[in-house]
C-alpha cells in the first residue's frame, strides 16, 4: 500500500479542514501508473471523470498523483483559475515537490491542500448554506 491508513487520515483531515473555510471542493486522486506521458492531461481526464467540473461555482481542485510514474499535477476549475494569481498552482507544485523528493507524500499533499484552501477562502468563502458537493475521501479507483 502506497499510503498508510494514518497518512490517508491526515490527508482527508487536511481536505476537511480546508473546506471548513471555503465553498471550494478539493479532491485527491492517487494511482500507481500515469497512463500518459503528460500528468496534466491525465489530471484533466480524472477531473472530468470525478465530476469536479460540475460544482456550482466551478471551484473544484484536483491533486493528482501517480506514484510509480513519479508524476503529479494540480488542476483548478475555471472559476478558480480566473481569480488566483498567475503561477499559483506552479508555486504549490514546486513546494510539494520538495516533500515528494523526501518521500513525504502525505506531508506534501497536506501542505498543498492547506495552501489551496487558504487561497480558496479568499475568493470562495464558506457560507452557512454550502453543501459538500464532492466527497472528501481519497480517490484510488481505476479511471478509464
Amino acid at each position: 500500500m502506497f499510503l498508510t491508513e494514518t497518512a490517508k487520515e491526515r490527508i482527508v483531515k487536511a481536505i476537511k479542514d480546508a473546506e471548513l473555510n471555503t465553498s471550494g471542493e478539493i479532491k485527491v486522486h492517487v494511482e500507481d501508473i500515469c497512463p500518459t506521458d503528460d500528468a496534466v492531461a491525465r489530471a484533466k481526464q480524472v477531473f472530468q471523470y470525478l465530476c469536479l467540473d460540475r460544482t456550482a461555482q466551478r471551484n473544484g481542485v484536483l491533486f493528482y498523483l501517480a506514484y510509480e510514474s513519479h508524476k503529479f499535477a494540480i488542476l483548478g476549475d475555471m472559476g478558480i483559475d480566473k481569480v488566483v494569481p498567475i503561477n499559483f498552482w506552479e508555486g504549490i507544485r514546486d513546494s510539494m515537490r520538495q516533500y515528494f523528493l523526501q518521500e513525504d507524500f502525505a506531508g506534501g499533499l497536506q501542505m498543498g491542500i492547506r495552501e489551496a484552501g487558504n487561497q480558496l477562502k479568499k475568493f470562495f468563502p464558506y457560507h452557512q448554506d454550502d453543501i459538500n458537493e464532492i466527497s472528501d475521501d481519497i480517490s484510488t479507483d481505476p479511471i478509464p
